[in-house]
């Protein structure tokens, strides 16, 4: 399988450490890389094609003067005419080109997270959307929008598309853990007791189905948040005990700072 490379690193903002990225760790598909590459090769006159029609049209332009394009599932409002030939056109492409709509809206999430890694977020959220267009029960896409509104710093906006994607994807552990982490970082810029809840809510269903070091992690950094540094403890432990190269080192020395590990492991 072909792990893409970390392209978020959520800076939680009062505290001086990093919230770790996973595997699609934020924003990395695992999926198989022959596959994809496949993928590109028969399909990519399609993308080329839509490429040169981003080139020559923005896609409509709204209030903020963004895109709607490159908004969030299009905006979610009113399609013009013109949106809408576009879209069928744009559908009847792909019947032509691929077997399903699924396997159409796999590869635009895939191309998606190939512009997130490019650094192109106005490209990668038109991907998504097109994904999410050609099957709305594709988790990736409802992901994908998310990590570029995260990218954005849209935290709220960010949450509400990563809650989309669980709801059509509900034992995605890894979604999970990435909902919590923009949900701890948007508790720090904005406390509100209740995100936090939320936050654990969706890391403890995300160990229960798939035990894991970061999820473990993040469930501490909360209870450091709640200044409950021995649940803190006891949730680093369980981290360490599941993988310990995963450990982040910065958020260890802060734990250490307002407690002393109870099992005497670090000093």
């Amino acid at each position: 399988m072909s792990v893409r490379f970390s392209l978020i690193q959520c800076t939680l903002v009062v505290l001086p450490f990093f919230a770790a990225a996973q595997t699609k760790q934020f924003i990395t598909s695992v999926r198989s890389g022959d596959a994809v590459q496949h993928a590109k090769s028969v399909h990519e006159n399609l993308e080329e094609s839509i490429q040169s029609t981003e080139a020559a049209n923005s896609g409509g332009s709204v209030d903020t003067g963004e895109a709607v394009n490159t908004l969030p599932l299009f905006g979610e409002r009113p399609k013009t005419t013109a949106q809408i030939d576009e879209e069928i056109h744009f559908l009847n492409d792909c019947d032509r080109n691929f077997a399903t709509r699924t396997e159409a809206s796999t590869f635009f999430a895939a191309r998606g997270w190939d512009y997130i890694g490019d650094g192109q977020l106005d490209t990668a959220a038109h991907r998504f959307n097109l994904s999410w267009l050609l099957n709305d029960r594709n988790a990736d896409a409802y992901w994908g929008l998310g990590v570029v509104c995260y990218q954005k710093n849209r935290l709220p906006e960010a949450i509400r598309m990563m809650k989309k994607g669980i709801a059509v994807d509900d034992s995605n552990t890894v979604l999970m853990t990435d909902l919590a982490t923009v949900q701890i970082k948007q508790y720090q810029e904005k406390p509100d007791e209740n995100m936090l809840t939320e936050a654990e809510g969706h890391l403890q269903r995300a160990v229960s189905l798939n035990p894991n070091a970061l999820s473990y992690q993040k469930i501490s950094m909360i209870y450091y948040l709640k200044a409950s540094y021995q649940q803190a403890w006891e949730y680093f432990h369980q981290a360490r005990n599941l993988d310990f190269a995963s450990l982040d080192l910065g958020y260890l020395n802060e734990l250490l700072a307002k407690a002393p590990d109870p099992k005497g492991v670090f000093k």
